[in-house]
């Protein structure tokens, strides 16, 4: 996800798919599936993942649970943004993005711009 480290990225990921917030101690174990991280950097990265306004928590005892404060829709649609307002021509990198567009993305596009009525 632009914007994020690799690290930050992941631990996005593991909070996206969740169905519940988590604990450090649950997203570290999830993580460590594929890797081998300490606990205090997990949760060094979910505290900088929260300061960022990425993730939201809420106390449970003497630790935090943490969620995703964006839906990963709603992350993609934010990093899109970022990445059109850094091009230095919003206008036409969304042109650019517009041309280069498949026949479904094109559909989804004209589906949710809303049409102008027309003048008769």
């Amino acid at each position: 996800m632009h914007g994020l480290g690799e690290l930050e990225a992941a631990i996005m990921d593991v909070l996206w798919r969740a169905p519940e917030p988590m604990k450090v101690r649950e997203v570290l174990d999830e993580l460590n599936k594929h890797r081998n991280l300490a606990y205090t950097t997990v949760l060094t990265v979910l505290d900088n993942l929260h300061r960022k306004g990425w993730v939201d928590r809420e106390r449970d005892g003497k630790a935090f649970r943490y969620e995703s404060a964006l839906s990963r829709n709603e992350a993609a649609a934010k990093a899109l943004r970022e990445v059109l307002t850094a091009s230095g021509d919003p206008e036409g990198a969304l042109l650019h993005f517009a041309r280069s567009a498949s026949a479904r993305e094109t559909e989804l596009l004209r589906k949710a711009l809303p049409r102008k009525p027309r003048r008769t």
